[in-house]
């Protein structure tokens, strides 16, 4: 943890530093602000994990002596296949042509995405957890 809050830290006051040149050679003021908004958001994501470090112990990360592997465990569980993304994608897609298009085509998309959103969340809801 202690890493990532110096690296946001660092990457703040690279896009101040970068904020004031492009201000001074540019002068517009859309980028300059974005560049300024860039640098608060930086460092307010530097700050949070910095202050956090200091009450998490210590991680693989934090050791120069760490492998890669000691942090390693199980990440969670992922799909092998599933056919719902594919429901999603086909009613997503019929969904915006219908904003180029007319909008009565989300008449066919909305049933699409609907039943590709139920799948994918009850696709595996079986045995003793499946409501009758």
């Amino acid at each position: 943890m202690k890493v990532q809050g110096k690296m946001f830290i660092w990457l703040a006051l690279f896009i101040l530093i970068m904020g004031v040149v492009y201000g001074v050679w540019s002068k517009e003021p859309a980028g300059t602000t974005a560049l300024f908004m860039g640098f608060g958001l930086s460092m307010m994501i530097g700050y949070y994990l910095a202050f956090t470090a200091r009450r998490v112990d210590a991680m693989a990360q934090d050791d120069k002596e760490a492998d890669v592997a000691d942090e390693a465990g199980e990440v969670g569980f992922f799909s092998p296949h599933s056919w719902q993304p594919l429901a999603l994608g086909v009613g997503g897609a019929l969904a915006f042509m219908g904003v180029v298009f007319g909008w009565w085509l989300l008449y066919f998309s909305a049933p699409i995405i609907m039943l590709g959103l139920w799948g994918w969340v009850f696709e595996y809801y079986h045995g003793e957890n499946r409501t009758q």
